[in-house]
């Protein structure tokens, strides 16, 4: 700690204990994506199974409407 800062009087180092070097390395390497949920969808979708779920499910059904649309071939057409 550097000189010119100071911890609040209801603080003592001791209370504070050791800190710990990579205590939560180990989470960061897997990773995390959290995102923030409105108020709205927090009470429709209130666990990150039922997120997980929603979203599996849409991401299927856009998958689905992509592998069954016609494609268009690359052939020149004639307008009259």
């Amino acid at each position: 700690m550097k000189k010119t800062e100071e911890m609040r009087a209801e603080y003592r180092r001791e209370d504070l204990g050791k800190g710990v070097r990579g205590k939560h390395h180990a989470a960061f390497e897997k990773g995390s994506n959290l995102v923030l949920l409105t108020p709205e969808l927090a009470k429709i979708f209130p666990s990150n199974e039922a997120v997980n779920a929603a979203l599996a499910s849409l991401v299927n059904v856009a998958r689905s409407a992509v592998t069954k649309t016609p494609r268009v071939s690359n052939t020149t057409i004639k307008h009259s």
